[in-house]
């Protein structure tokens, strides 16, 4: 199954996949970051939102 690009949310929120150019847009308005910053929180921590939100506060 493939993603809807329709939706502006991704369809499984509690992970971020960085190799999806609109889910990383998606994830840095969301966390208020830059894709660098996102990218390194994901590679420190995994793709867990949860774990990159934590991460990110700091």
């Amino acid at each position: 199954m493939s993603d809807n690009l329709q939706k502006k949310r991704p369809q499984d929120a509690s992970r971020i996949n960085v190799h999806e150019p609109w889910e990383v847009n998606y994830w840095c308005s969301e966390l208020g970051c830059s894709k660098a910053q996102l990218v390194a929180a994901v590679n420190a921590v995994g793709t867990s939102a949860a774990a990159v939100r934590k991460h990110l506060k700091k």
